[in-house]
């Protein structure tokens, strides 16, 4: 029996929230490194945020749950940590979401360009500390709202 291409099997995995930011897919986050086949065996290499992470195991459930549920009896979850994840796998989509959610999303500059509220350039650091370990917390200095950072890796 064929098994179902990696481009079908990306497009499953495409859909699969990330458990800490459900608005995030596992694949906006760029997680995600490869799907390949070895004979009948689906492989799926993610790269965790850092390595430390505490929701790889969770990650690593949903994947398979959700291959799973597609009719997949052979899968291999491979775990890359070389090289290390960053931020810049984000897709364009996934930082968009993260906005519109009010998470601003990761600058080179090492701090957000705006406040995702409303859209104020003034914005100052509260803590280095948000509420993940990839997260930091600022606020606006004119609507005055918290919001947290995802900060650059």
């Amino acid at each position: 029996m064929a098994h179902p291409s990696t481009e079908q099997v990306w497009e499953w995995l495409e859909a699969v929230p990330d458990p800490e930011i459900p608005v995030l897919t596992l694949a906006d986050l760029g997680i995600i490194r490869n799907v390949d086949w070895e004979g009948d065996t689906c492989v799926v290499t993610v790269t965790p945020t850092y390595s430390g992470c505490p929701a790889t195991s969770i990650i690593n459930l949903d994947i398979e749950t959700a291959l799973r549920d597609k009719g997949l009896t052979k899968i291999e979850l491979r775990n890359q940590l070389d090289p290390a994840w960053t931020t810049d796998w984000m897709s364009e989509k996934g930082r968009e979401k993260l906005e519109k959610y009010g998470i601003a999303p990761p600058q080179p500059a090492g701090g957000p360009e705006r406040c995702p509220h409303c859209g104020s350039p003034n914005v100052e650091k509260l803590s280095q500390f948000g509420s993940t370990p990839c997260k930091a917390q600022w606020r606006c200095t004119d609507c005055l709202e918290p919001f947290e950072y995802f900060k650059c890796i």
